[in-house]
């Protein structure tokens, strides 16, 4: 049975790409969630069975369980698109961004309507946030991919991190093993976490209310500000060159 949280097929930092095999097996996860998504909008998580979702889906019962082993799973997949998208913009923005102005960037380009999800889109991803927060198995739905993210994110940041260093330092340093120490470091994991929750804090909170997308009062003007939490962190330190010890 497959996890909750694996987003679409895609290249790893230092992989091959998804073979076709991995593409379709991705693309009939994502069918079957946005079958899940339109049932669960339009007559609610209760009233909706694995079985609706399958039939909805074009799709036997049985091929519905080979990808997940809950209705509540069946949404993973969108839930983990969205954070794709903002880690893949993380790891995306131009190079000449600090770290904090790279995730400015992401939450610009992500959170916008009509930039990473349509405007319309995002009625459906208020309803689906605010299902996660009535369902104790969505919400662990919901949990499990923002802590897979998090994850994500500190690579993103690591790998941006790595290669502002080599640049500072003006020398060839092996940027991907750089980049592998700093993701686990406990500074930038913990950095990853607190961007990590600035953005989910600011959609759980757009989503438990009833205001447009955009304006002051929208998930990226809400997330912007949260991001003002990591102004202070000493993103110096990551990105300073480290001497090499003498042999």
């Amino acid at each position: 049975m497959s996890s909750t949280t694996p987003g679409p097929a895609r290249a790893t930092r230092r992989g091959a790409p998804p073979s076709l095999t991995e593409r379709r097996k991705a693309e009939t996860r994502m069918e079957i969630a946005r079958a899940a998504a339109r049932l669960f909008v339009r007559q609610g998580l209760r009233a909706t069975r694995a079985e609706d979702i399958a039939q909805s889906a074009g799709i036997a019962p049985r091929t519905f369980y080979r990808y997940f082993a809950t209705k509540e799973e069946a949404i993973a997949p969108l839930y983990a698109a969205g954070a794709e998208r903002w880690t893949t913009a993380v790891r995306d923005a131009p190079a000449e961004l600090s770290l904090p102005q790279a995730l400015e960037h992401a939450v610009r380009h992500t959170l916008t309507p009509g930039a990473g999800v349509s405007a319309a889109s995002w009625e459906w991803v208020r309803t689906l946030i605010r299902l996660a927060q009535t369902s104790a198995p969505l919400r662990k739905v919901w949990a499990e991919v923002c802590h897979g993210s998090e994850q994500a994110l500190a690579e993103a940041l690591a790998g941006r991190a790595a290669a502002a260093a080599r640049v500072a330092a003006r020398r060839d340093d092996n940027v991907a093993d750089r980049a592998d120490r700093l993701a686990a470091s406990p500074a930038l994991r913990f950095a990853a976490a607190t961007a990590g929750a600035a953005v989910r804090v600011a959609v759980e909170r757009w989503a438990a209310d009833d205001q447009p997308p955009d304006g002051p009062n929208g998930p990226m003007a809400l997330a912007l500000a949260n991001l003002n939490a990591l102004r202070s962190f000493p993103w110096d330190a990551l990105t300073a060159p480290h001497p090499t010890k003498a042999g």
